[in-house]
């Protein structure tokens, strides 16, 4: 369990406040002298002074706990976007639409309201998701906003810090309630602290129809964290804002470029966690573009293919009169079977293909290779986690059908690492060392004895009785001990 510094200007700011042994005056917290010790490294740093300015007092607590190695909320970046016009009005753009909703539906009254979000919630239950959305962005634990409506418009006109002995009754009780939900381990007992080494946040999407891993994994996930001393908690993308209060992130939420989960990945791997799938990988698994020109750049074995460019459409009809069919033309980013098209005549393909090339400008048409089953290939820190055969839906050339009403989607067979082809392990290994280090689903199709890698996917599924069915709790075990290995190598430097 890291350390928890509460910092503040001078201890009398905390007098309304439950007595805690983490609280440290400013002064105190300059004076320290840094350490190369684990401990020091694994602190967690909550400056609550109110001189945030630069240079000031608060801002060389923020300062020195980065230099450190220590994780500090507010960090330096935010306070400098806070004090400078530009990158605050480029922070605060996205939240425009929310403006407008909020003025919409009577949210907003009046043309002028002052705001107070503490650990990103508020008084107002009107504005809670304005409240959030601003934590979100600017992850300062005290803000006061300004919002101020011109020419029918609602905008921010100004936020900056607050100071803790400035807050009413009303916003002190607001501010222990918050402050207890986002930072829960300064009420916890000294047997809970010594109880785990670690903090995991899995970031799950409870409304997400076809997730990584489904409750029974969820559930193993965190029976096995404790097991090894780590204590896992769910979270969600409006969490982005509690980050800072956890040693690692578990990305079990379907991951995708320009999404929440790419932006947390972001966000905590910048804050020093450990970070499973780092961005990194969600950038190069995602796009099937990428893959195809690395595959086969490397010496991989893949399926012939080509890129088609939104500029060729005016040529799409000669080149189309020279191909063979069917072909399978994929969207670079499309998941779970979507954007994937068979194409059975030119007509077929000029037809797809314009649509598609709405969403996006290039495109993938490969060889059409019918089988049985997929192999999928877990692997993780570079070894082989479980092999699992994915069959196709009844009646359909995919696992997931999507042409009815409903999806529909085939068997599965789980496997012993050493029960499956050495040529489709080797395949995955070789893929899968072109993208780095971390969890990646393989998949693969042996056609005789040809092997082809289809797709690397970061974020592949675990999911209690399908890819757990050889090692049942051992293979959460594993992966909660990867985490275990790095968050040590992390702390100690």
């Amino acid at each position: 369990m890291s350390t928890l510094r509460i910092v503040v200007d001078r201890l009398d700011d905390w007098r309304p406040y439950f007595p805690s042994e983490d609280l440290m005056p400013a002064d105190d917290f300059l004076a320290l002298e840094p350490t190369t010790t684990a401990r020091d490294r694994g602190t967690r740093v909550l400056n609550l002074c109110g001189e945030l300015d630069y240079l000031g007092l608060g801002y060389y607590v923020s300062l020195l706990a980065q230099a450190r190695g220590q994780r500090v909320q507010p960090r330096v970046d935010t306070l400098n976007t806070l004090s400078r016009k530009a990158t605050l009005d480029l922070a605060l753009a996205p939240l425009a639409p929310l403006l407008e909703e909020l003025s919409r539906d009577g949210g907003l009254a009046g043309d002028r309201l002052r705001l107070r979000v503490l650990f990103g919630e508020c008084l107002e239950p009107t504005l809670a998701a304005l409240a959030r959305r601003l934590f979100e962005r600017l992850p300062c634990p005290l803000l006061e906003v300004r919002l101020a409506r011109r020419q029918g418009r609602w905008r921010v006109e100004r936020i900056r810090p607050c100071r803790l002995r400035d807050l009413d009754e009303e916003e002190q009780d607001l501010f222990a309630r918050a402050l207890q939900r986002h930072a829960r381990r300064v009420w916890r007992s000294p047997r809970a602290r010594r109880r785990y080494r670690f903090d995991l946040a899995i970031l799950v999407n409870p409304e997400e129809s076809l997730p990584p891993s489904n409750r029974g994994a969820l559930k193993a996930f965190i029976r096995a964290g404790r097991r090894l001393g780590i204590d896992v908690s769910l979270i969600t993308r409006r969490d982005a804002g509690r980050l800072a209060e956890f040693d690692g992130l578990f990305l079990r939420e379907t991951t995708a470029l320009d999404h929440p989960t790419w932006r947390m990945a972001r966000q905590a791997e910048h804050d020093g966690l450990v970070v499973i799938d780092a961005p990194d990988d969600i950038l190069r698994c995602t796009n099937k573009v990428y893959l195809h020109a690395l595959l086969r750049a490397r010496g991989v074995p893949a399926p012939e293919g080509l890129l088609l460019r939104r500029g060729d459409r005016s040529r799409l009809a000669r080149l189309a009169e020279g191909l063979s069919y069917p072909r399978v033309l994929k969207v670079p980013d499309g998941a779970f079977s979507r954007g994937v098209v068979k194409i059975d005549s030119g007509e077929t393909l000029i037809r797809e293909a314009d649509r598609l090339f709405d969403t996006s400008a290039l495109l993938l048409l490969q060889e059409w290779l019918p089988t049985e089953f997929d192999w999928r290939i877990g692997v993780l820190d570079g070894q082989v986690l479980f092999a699992s055969r994915y069959f196709m839906a009844r009646g359909h050339w995919q696992i997931y059908d999507h042409s009815g009403g409903r999806m529909k989607s085939g068997g599965f067979t789980t496997h012993a690492p050493r029960e499956v082809p050495a040529p489709v392990v080797n395949a995955a290994l070789r893929a899968t060392r072109l993208i780095g280090h971390g969890f990646y689903g393989v998949d693969l199709k042996q056609i005789g004895e040809r092997v082809l890698v289809i797709e690397v996917n970061d974020n592949p599924n675990v999911d209690a009785g399908i890819e757990d069915a050889v090692l049942g709790p051992a293979l959460y075990e594993r992966i909660m001990s990867v985490f275990l290995a790095r968050m040590e190598a992390r702390r100690r430097g």
